[in-house]
């Protein structure tokens, strides 16, 4: 009995030591070299910066081969600032492409003075787009720009930018940014003018982007969020593909007819989302380390529009715009759990309005759930608990006859029908819930700078004063003051230092999942009371 709670114990203790370090590789960035920093950060009066440098992809074996493309030099190409309700956006004359996009509504991580930035040259991250076929532009080609900034005015619900190229042989194509009041939809709009597409010309549209981490978070590692490309198709439904798998055949679908192509990372994404038709999906390790994901389609007559979601990963939002989008919020290997947990607090949080106090509603109900498992594993432990003192008495007489001990104990267990296993399952039931919970706090970015009250102004990072995680801790120490004591010595100091132990690893975790913990330690303090009272004045009678 006393080696499965030992070993019952450590698996507890493995799980959240796999959080503590998952968290801290989240919070805790690895440094940037000299090498990356060169290789990330664009030229001074480029906002197209390395991205501007990455290769066409190849265009598809009925498409014409592309033709050599003009290439700026950095310093020369010029940058329009566009701005709308929601985003700042910043559109590079090298290209036409969308080089950065600040979003209005969402704060920096480590600053609330500073908007966070999804597509940004420190990054080499762009949002590219060009023709395939006899002297078309691409993204390498020079784009005339209309101006150096525009504004979506009020009663405005649309803002149309237009940027313009020569076709060679006449002609010309005009790009058209149209961006939305309310939406982080962009539609991105080719029209030929004067002239019509040459037989087999295609267009592509890709997103690419340097492997350095965003800030706040410890990509490419095993334990964090992810970070890389992700598709979604009908037949093969929603794919994530590292980094480092990029260019490798089988890993994602490369052609069908419906579907969208995204980068994720934590919290955002942004996605080229095509209408149904037949496209070639793709991804490339560029020089350095750049990659590129996106997706060329066949120009079948002079105007094709694909639109671009550039922002949070709103699940609620994301599943009316495409099928599929919602899967780039990720909940890890737990989905299956997570999913319905951030259905319920949504629809809690829509009753109450606050996520903290949905996360408290949101705790009671898992409580009330998991009653029947919490009433039959505190009952267990309350009987334990009456009968250590004669287990003790019996480790003290048979010291030396470990064999005829634990034949002693397996009758008195028996004779008061105690059963010294009963409050194992209940805890490994609730361990993967804790778990999902963790995953729902940390990937939802609904939550990301929601307040609770005082001093709790982010759910999703830690409690700045550590006041709940301190108060986690007393709790964590009242019950275990009320679990029967371990007749091991060394798994009674293991048992007291546990408190101790997970007060310093929750200093650390988000706020929202500490306020779960802690609000789930004193519902469990004020049953288990209940169900020690119940049980000492009953003298073990209870079953």
């Amino acid at each position: 009995m006393d080696t499965q709670r030992l070993i019952l114990l450590l698996v507890f203790l493995f799980s959240c030591m796999m959080l503590w370090e998952a968290w801290q590789r989240k919070d805790m960035p690895p440094p940037v070299t000299a090498t990356q920093q060169a290789s990330a950060i664009p030229a001074a009066g480029s906002a197209a910066g390395a991205a501007s440098g990455s290769a066409v992809p190849p265009a598809p074996t009925s498409a014409a081969t592309l033709p050599a493309a003009q290439n700026v030099p950095a310093a020369q190409a010029m940058v329009m600032k566009v701005r709308t309700d929601l985003v700042e956006a910043e559109i590079s004359s090298q290209g036409g492409d969308l080089v950065r996009l600040e979003l209005l509504r969402h704060q920096a991580h480590d600053s609330r003075d500073r908007h966070f930035v999804l597509i940004d040259p420190a990054h080499a991250y762009a949002a590219q787009s060009g023709l395939i076929g006899p002297g078309l532009p691409n993204h390498k080609s020079v784009w005339t720009l209309p101006a150096q900034a525009m504004t979506l005015k009020d009663g405005e619900e649309a803002l149309r930018v237009s940027l313009e190229a020569p076709i060679e042989g006449g002609g010309k194509v005009v790009k058209t940014y149209v961006f939305k009041r309310g939406s982080y939809l962009i539609d991105v709009q080719y029209q030929f003018v004067d002239a019509q597409p040459p037989a087999g010309a295609h267009a592509y549209f890709q997103l690419v982007r340097n492997d350095t981490p965003p800030e706040g978070t410890g990509g490419g590692m095993s334990a964090s969020t992810f970070t890389g490309a992700a598709f979604y198709t009908e037949q093969d439904k929603f794919k994530k593909i590292d980094f480092k798998a990029f260019g490798e055949k089988g890993k994602y679908p490369t052609t069908a007819d419906n579907g969208w192509v995204a980068l994720v990372q934590h919290y955002f994404v942004s996605a080229w989302i095509p209408a149904n038709g037949p496209r070639e999906y793709f991804t490339r390790k560029l020089d350095g380390n750049l990659y590129a994901a996106g997706v060329i389609l066949p120009l079948s007559g002079p105007t094709l529009t694909v639109p671009l979601y550039a922002g949070p990963q709103e699940q609620d939002k994301l599943e009316k715009i495409a099928p599929g989008l919602e899967l780039v919020v990720d909940y890890g290997w737990l989905t299956f759990i997570a999913a319905p947990l951030f259905w319920v607090l949504q629809w809690i949080h829509k009753l109450v309005g606050n996520w903290g106090w949905a996360i408290i509603v949101l705790t009671i109900l898992i409580k009330l759930i998991f009653f029947p498992l919490s009433a039959a594993s505190y009952k267990s432990m309350a009987k334990m608990r009456v009968l250590t003192p004669k287990l003790m008495k019996l480790k003290e007489t048979y010291a030396d006859d470990k064999q005829r001990m634990n034949l002693e104990m397996m009758e008195l267990y028996k004779r008061e029908k105690v059963n010294p296993l009963g409050g194992c399952l209940p805890i490994l039931v609730q361990i993967p819930v804790f778990i999902a919970l963790y995953w729902v706090l940390l990937g939802t970015v609904e939550l990301r700078g929601a307040p609770w009250l005082g001093w709790i102004t982010d759910l999703s990072v830690k409690d700045p004063y550590y006041v709940l995680p301190i108060i986690m801790g007393i709790s964590m120490f009242v019950q275990t003051k009320l679990n029967p004591t371990p007749p091991d010595p060394i798994q009674a100091k293991v048992m007291l230092w546990m408190p101790i132990v997970f007060t310093g690893m929750f200093l650390f975790f988000p706020a929202g999942l500490v306020l779960y913990w802690t609000v789930n330690n004193i519902l469990s303090i004020a049953q288990q009371w209940q169900v020690n009272r119940m049980i000492e004045a009953s003298g073990l009678k209870a079953h």
